[in-house]
């Protein structure tokens, strides 16, 4: 996957070096009535494709940042879970039974002790 990367960027390289040789011109750009400015073909293309880049790599950058940041959290969350889940097991105490039904008047007057 690197070396195919390398020879995209050589291609782009080699063609952006023969298009500026080719057009190595002086353009005249008139910015406001009355100002004008002088650049080179070259690297007017240039700068104005960075220029148009700049905002899409910021959005790009500022995505990836928040996309960490959550899968940091969620990874954070993932070890707290994993890290309860091993905790070793304590025995349970079982709890004496609760009489739900009240007791009725034989077994309260019962002379019956057994």
């Amino acid at each position: 996957m690197g070396i195919l990367r390398t020879i995209i960027w050589v291609v782009l390289a080699v063609a952006l070096a023969i298009f500026s040789a080719a057009n190595w011109e002086v353009v005249v750009i008139k910015i406001w009535p009355g100002q004008e400015a002088e650049a080179k073909l070259p690297v007017l293309v240039i700068v104005s494709f960075l220029l148009g880049m700049l905002p899409m790599w910021i959005a790009l950058r500022t995505s990836r940042w928040s996309l960490k940041r959550r899968l940091d959290s969620s990874e954070r969350q993932l070890a707290d879970m994993r890290a309860l889940a091993n905790r070793p097991v304590e025995p349970a105490i079982v709890p004496t039974p609760v009489r739900d039904v009240p007791p009725t008047p034989d077994d309260l007057f019962s002379t019956d002790k057994s």
